[in-house]
């Protein structure tokens, strides 16, 4: 064989991913084919133009309760960009966990006091949290605010904790290694997000437990071919760009990561070991419980229900109607930014005793111009998902199952707002 062939099936060999078909299974796509909702099938019929993917995952118990996985697939492509935008809040609450229990620090936990400070261009000191209880930061309080109605600043603070390197890294080293997480959500220019906070824990009465300096990230980052979106966009200074916006080195994690992530943490024994995140019992139980806790059911931060309604983070169960049947929870992350809309969730029906994990993204965006504040989340996205979300939650009711599941695993004690509380609800969050 001539040289140059032998350097060419090397090369296909090594990017065979850039070949990659998307990925389309009969099942899901005749199951949403049978959903009678005209926007369904307008988005289903253009799904290259609003950049659909959908992960529909079957779980089936065995006798001893044991679930396995099989995933179908909607136009799935690895190498189609969507923003992840808060869905990387997820990784980094798991991620600053099981830091906290690799420190092996005596009296630091995820609930315990966090102040954070600066040395660095644009790094904002965080001493006090008037969301808390005790007024106090914690990494407990920060993935609270992540997942019950993902507060942006608690990603930050997530960010600094772990470090720019040690999240690439840690989640690279699990096998994630398409993913990339490069910037908080500050607007800071990449070399400022290389750089993350100086940070102490410390005892209620105010003495030092732990010291944790500011840290600079010197790795790296391959960004590979470069990705853009839209026809335009508004820069920093409100003016209109003619041209489309450049993703190429902002944050990026494939669809199939998201659900890999979700499955890692609520059934951890069902991946890899490499896989798998350092978190205790109480860990998992706390996860569990703020994945699937609504607003109106937490302390602190107090919400304000009307605003942050019970499915203001459920995509697929989000219609005119703001509350869950009492008997279902979704254990889930969503994102939303520049017309992406994200979810991944695991859904679980307890009286009906049936379970599914379902992850998706589209791009409502009609008009093609990106940071105008004018997308198409209200009339096209969340309605969308809604659809999406029905559809596989109808079909998952009639199917047949060897083995009815046991959920008591997810069954949580959630709290319960005092009648009495006369505090005033946050009613504005910056997510």
């Amino acid at each position: 064989m001539p040289v140059r062939y032998i350097f060419l099936l090397f090369y296909l060999l090594c990017n065979r991913s850039v070949f990659a078909q998307p990925k389309t299974d009969s099942l899901l796509q005749n199951l949403l084919l049978r959903n009678s909702s005209a926007l369904l099938q307008q988005v289903l019929k253009q799904k290259d133009s609003f950049r659909l993917q959908i992960i529909y995952t079957q779980i089936n118990r065995d006798k001893y309760n044991t679930p396995s996985f099989k995933n179908y697939y909607f136009n799935t492509d690895t190498n189609l960009y969507f923003n992840p935008a808060s869905t990387v809040k997820l990784p980094l609450a798991l991620l600053a966990l099981e830091k906290l229990n690799n420190l092996q620090v005596k009296g630091v936990n995820k609930y315990t006091a966090l102040q954070i400070d600066s040395n660095y261009d644009e790094q904002i000191i965080a001493h006090t949290d008037s969301t808390a209880q005790n007024l106090k930061p914690s990494i407990a309080q920060y993935i609270r605010k992540a997942f019950l109605v993902s507060d942006n600043d608690a990603y930050n603070r997530l960010y600094e904790f772990i470090g720019q390197q040690n999240i690439n890294r840690n989640l690279h080293n699990k096998g994630y290694k398409s993913l990339r997480i490069t910037r908080q959500f500050l607007g800071l220019t990449p070399e400022q997000n290389r750089h993350t906070n100086p940070l102490r824990f410390i005892k209620e009465d105010g003495r030092l437990l732990y010291t944790q300096s500011g840290a600079y990230n010197t790795d790296s980052f391959y960004f590979g071919k470069v990705i853009k979106v839209g026809k335009a966009y508004y820069n920093s200074h409100d003016s209109l760009v003619n041209e489309p916006i450049d993703f190429t080195t902002v944050n990026n994690v494939p669809l199939e990561y998201l659900q890999q992530l979700l499955q890692s943490v609520l059934f951890p024994s069902s991946v890899p070991a490499k896989q798998r995140f350092n978190l205790s019992e109480d860990d998992y139980k706390f996860v569990y419980q703020y994945l699937s806790q609504f607003p109106s059911e937490t302390n602190y931060p107090k919400y304000d229900s009307a605003r942050y309604y019970d499915t203001y983070v459920k995509f697929y169960f989000r219609d005119a109607h703001p509350q869950l049947p009492p008997y279902i929870r979704v254990f889930n992350k969503v994102g939303w930014a520049y017309g992406f809309l994200i979810d991944v969730s695991y859904v679980a029906d307890f009286k009906n005793k049936v379970e599914f994990m379902l992850t998706s993204t589209l791009y409502a965006n009609s008009d093609g111009i990106l940071k105008d504040d004018k997308y198409d989340y209200e009339t096209t996205g969340w309605p969308f998902l809604y659809q999406l979300g029905q559809t596989v939650y109808q079909y998952e009711l009639q199917r047949q199952r060897m083995y009815t599941p046991d959920l008591k695993r997810f069954k949580m004690q959630y709290e319960k707002r005092a009648a009495d509380d006369r505090r005033p609800t946050i009613k504005n969050v910056d997510n």
